[in-house]
């Protein structure tokens, strides 16, 4: 960010939170929240994604049940989610700070409408100054517990946030040259500007009994971010103020190079993404607005709407002419702009009884065919 504040969001392990035991460390867990509150209180923005539902379940419950069924852990991860939740919630109440609750699912990001509510919570809690504390929400999922969908959960949530940083926090202090639990030789990989192959084969599995996610789950959801534009850093949770020191750029565990800076990788995406399903005619002021000025897309710009889309759709952005001068994500449906077209952002939530924004589309989620002029 060009004020040096950084968004920040923080993958937390079971094996991070627990220790390697069966319980909730939470002397560690204040550790971690005293980091946080440091880097909140220099004006960056911190994200967590936190696993330890599971562990939380068990702990409350005492309960000795196996953990490779799939409903076991569901069931624990149902009773363990409000008790995780409110330990951070206490915890970061002791340096005067909110925090929220969002569970997802890998349906939730898939589908553009869900991903778009998503978001648009993410950016208010945000806003707010209120910590999000993201958690795949288990109680319902079935395949992601068993691939430990909470590494590539914390990739997308970074690129949900447009973070700056993706910090993996795990047992192991990075990405080794071969398995240094087996081989003393093992030699720690400091820097990384591309994952291929070789790099993806030195990965292994899930070390932990609790936890679900093992190197290749943090390799996968490293390549996501940083084809994103984000960097990613896998280090060891439990290293002396290890959250402060990968923020401030200092030599912490293995750091994985963004391979695209997060508005080329968006414009790229936008310009090659999905067809799009609409077309928007605007007025002069706003094509002069957008073209000029890099601005959004308001309702009052807007004359015509062609075809028929549901909100988070491609759409084209045309002149009065037909020409086509960019095209972008439409935070309303067709339906919705008919009402809307040419009335001012104040009105939408009258016409409509409920709305997502005062932009019909953000100049985040647009590309000019040709840049500004």
């Amino acid at each position: 960010m060009s004020d040096g504040k950084k968004t920040i969001v923080v993958k937390l392990g079971t094996s991070v939170l627990t220790g390697g035991s069966f319980t909730l460390d939470k002397a560690h867990m204040v550790e971690l929240v005293r980091q946080c509150a440091q880097l909140k209180k220099k004006g960056h923005k911190i994200i967590l994604v936190s696993s330890g539902a599971v562990a939380a379940g068990k702990e409350h419950l005492h309960l000795s049940c196996d953990l490779s069924n799939v409903n076991n852990k569901q069931m624990l991860a149902a009773v363990g989610q409000s008790h995780l939740i409110h330990t951070w919630q206490t915890l970061f109440n002791l340096y005067g700070m909110h925090v929220g609750q969002m569970l997802l699912t890998r349906a939730d990001l898939d589908d553009r409408e869900r991903y778009l509510n998503a978001r648009d919570t993410l950016k208010a809690l945000i806003k707010h100054d209120i910590v999000p504390i993201i958690n795949e929400n288990d109680a319902v999922a079935t395949q992601e517990i068993k691939v430990g969908d909470n590494d590539n959960l914390s990739a997308l949530a970074a690129i949900l946030a447009k973070a700056d940083k993706l910090l993996l926090l795990t047992d192991q202090p990075g990405l080794f040259t071969a398995d240094p639990r087996a081989n003393p030789d093992a030699k720690l990989i400091s820097l990384v500007d591309k994952i291929d192959a070789n790099l993806k084969a030195l990965a292994g599995g899930s070390s932990t009994h609790l936890g679900t996610g093992g190197m290749a789950t943090k390799l996968q959801a490293a390549d996501i971010a940083c084809r994103a534009g984000v960097e990613v850093i896998i280090a060891a949770g439990h290293k002396e103020n290890v959250i402060v020191d990968a923020a401030l750029e200092k030599d912490v565990g293995t750091r994985f190079l963004a391979t695209a800076s997060v508005t080329e990788s968006r414009k790229q995406w936008l310009m090659a993404g999905p067809p799009a399903s609409g077309e928007l005619i605007l007025d002069e002021g706003a094509v002069r607005a957008m073209k000029h000025s890099g601005s959004s897309l308001l309702a009052k710009g807007l004359s015509d709407v062609l075809g028929e889309f549901e909100r988070g759709a491609m759409v084209k952005l045309c002149d009065q002419n037909g020409a086509q001068i960019a095209r972008g994500i439409c935070r309303y449906s067709s339906s919705d702009l008919a009402q809307i077209k040419g009335q001012h952002s104040e009105q939408i939530n009258q016409l409509l009884g409920y709305d997502y924004g005062a932009v019909v589309i953000h100049r985040d989620d647009l590309v000019l065919f040709g840049g500004l002029t």
